[in-house]
């Protein structure tokens, strides 16, 4: 049976990610208008380009190649980013999901270095790992975005290497040009320590936020 490529709602304690649809537009919209000087290099819409963003987006759905998110703050319940399941690789025998993608993935400024993006990896890890069953799980970025490369590394993933040539290109005034792309991925073997380690990684920023929700009694 051919794998179809859906991406449940999956939420944690600081993002929950929907699958995207055109109402979540304004939005979307929203946060890709605050700072925008980390996308030099990652694919993030204007304002007015919303809308074909999310119609790009549901094409490759519909084509069973993406299953896309946007990515909600828990707490606030805005929209804060996306995110998408990407490329799926079925067995030979056409029987499950041998490999996956994370990729798509951006986050407004004032979502960056808040944890939601480590929960957003731990949480579309563990559906790929756990519930589809997969051997690994890729991460892709331009080789020179220094800034990506670190958060996909801080999640665990492995560098495996540079492929030349290997993508479109997202950096300004690169329009029709390929990039290199810096090549992670975690494996089924890697796995438990690495959720693990993310546990323990989103236990302490669950630790540090309530400390700071806690007023000084002074």
């Amino acid at each position: 049976m051919r794998f179809t490529l859906e991406g449940p709602v999956l939420e944690g304690a600081f993002v929950r990610l929907e699958p995207l649809g055109h109402h979540h537009a304004a939005g979307l919209a929203d946060a890709a208008e605050e700072e925008r000087d980390s996308y030099g290099f990652t694919w993030v819409p204007r304002r007015q380009e919303v809308g074909a963003y999310i119609d790009t987006q549901l094409g490759r759905a519909a084509d069973n190649r993406l299953a896309p998110y946007v990515q909600v703050d828990v707490a606030t319940g805005r929209v804060v980013g996306a995110t998408s399941f990407w490329e799926p690789r079925p067995w030979p025998d056409g029987e499950g999901l041998c490999a996956i993608e994370v990729g798509f993935t951006w986050l407004a400024a004032s979502a960056q270095g808040t944890g939601i993006n480590a929960e957003a990896k731990y949480l579309l890890f563990r559906h790929a790992f756990e519930t589809w069953r997969v051997a690994r799980v890729d991460l892709k970025t331009d080789a020179r975005n220094a800034r990506s490369r670190a958060a996909i590394e801080s999640v665990g993933a492995t560098f495996e290497g540079v492929l030349r040539n290997s993508a479109r290109s997202w950096a300004p005034g690169e329009d029709g040009r390929l990039r290199d792309s810096a090549v992670f991925s975690i494996i089924t073997e890697e796995w438990p320590d690495r959720r693990a380690a993310l546990e323990r990684r989103l236990a302490d920023i669950r630790e540090r936020r309530a400390a700071a929700a806690v007023p000084d009694p002074a």
